[in-house]
């Protein structure tokens, strides 16, 4: 097949993602991918798409087709899509021809969508991947977020073997394990699983600020530590106090003591949380994290 798309609105941080570039933290990369994984595999079942979406935030995105035919999947959070101005069931998936509109717009939750399609984006790998890291200025399209004007090509490309289908929506808590500088804070640890946090307005794709409303790190002392690496789901507490979790394009190594790391079975939720949303966290072994992870209970 071939076809193309041309954006016509972009919400910020819009990037073009695949499931991410892994094995190059050694070199200062990381992995990047989508935010919401799950997400994003569901909208590929959807369309039977091969590797690479568009990911889109709040904001939103509106596009047109230019040439087609095209099939599109949509998934993640809870979003408004109108297809030529109709409004349609989300998630879902739409056929489209030449001159067929789609307008994504916010709806009552979450931050991250997922628009994949049954051609492949026709833009160069880097490293293996397609997906964008801003950061570095690698993958997607020139390395950047995609703006009003550009146009993406389509074009044949093999859909991967599909993934398994997500559980059910896990509520409560968001699970972590401890981390390797849990015992720098013993008087705080039982706290840190007891006490609320909520979900700042200072979040991207690199990591999201927690407000400590309990004051829970406000007498930490020993906030600054020779750096090593990171990885997605890690909770640094920095020097003054507030605690940041650590996202899909983290800085490959920190220089401050992560209490703990989110699970990656709960690190989609907690993607999707929106700023003032409550967060409640607990800690489990990491044989239960490794159960879970597996899709087991």
């Amino acid at each position: 097949m071939s076809g193309s798309l041309l954006i016509t609105r972009a919400g910020p941080l819009t990037t073009i993602q695949d499931a991410g570039r892994f094995g190059m933290l050694a070199h200062g990369i990381s992995a990047s991918g989508p935010m919401d994984r799950a997400a994003y595999d569901l909208a590929g079942r959807l369309a039977m798409a091969p590797p690479g979406t568009i990911e889109i935030t709040t904001a939103g995105l509106d596009f047109r087709v230019e040439t087609g035919p095209c099939v599109l999947g949509f998934a993640g959070g809870a979003f408004t899509v109108r297809h030529n101005g109709s409004l349609f069931e989300w998630p879902g998936k739409l056929a489209l021809k030449s001159g067929d509109t789609i307008s994504v717009s916010p709806g009552p939750s979450g931050n991250y969508g997922y628009l994949r399609f049954d051609g492949r984006i026709d833009v160069p790998a880097i490293m293996g991947s397609i997906a964008t890291n801003s950061r570095a200025r690698l993958g997607g399209l020139e390395g950047r977020v995609l703006a009003a004007g550009d146009r993406l090509r389509l074009i044949d490309g093999f859909a991967p073997e599909l993934s398994p289908a997500p559980a059910g929506i896990v509520e409560g808590p968001i699970r972590v394990v401890w981390g390797l500088h849990a015992d720098l804070f013993p008087t705080v640890r039982d706290r840190f699983v007891s006490t609320p946090f909520k979900i700042s307005s200072r979040l991207d794709r690199m990591g999201v600020r927690l407000e400590d409303p309990a004051g829970v790190f406000a007498s930490s002392t020993i906030l600054s530590l020779v750096s090593d690496a990171v990885l997605p789901g890690d909770i640094q507490i920095l020097g003054d106090g507030t605690p940041i979790v650590l996202m899909r394009d983290h800085q490959p190594t920190g220089g401050y003591p992560r209490i703990a790391t989110i699970i990656t079975a709960d690190l989609d939720r907690f993607a999707q949380m929106r700023p003032g949303s409550a967060v409640a966290f607990a800690s489990v072994s990491v044989d239960h994290a490794h159960h879970l992870l597996r899709g087991q209970p």
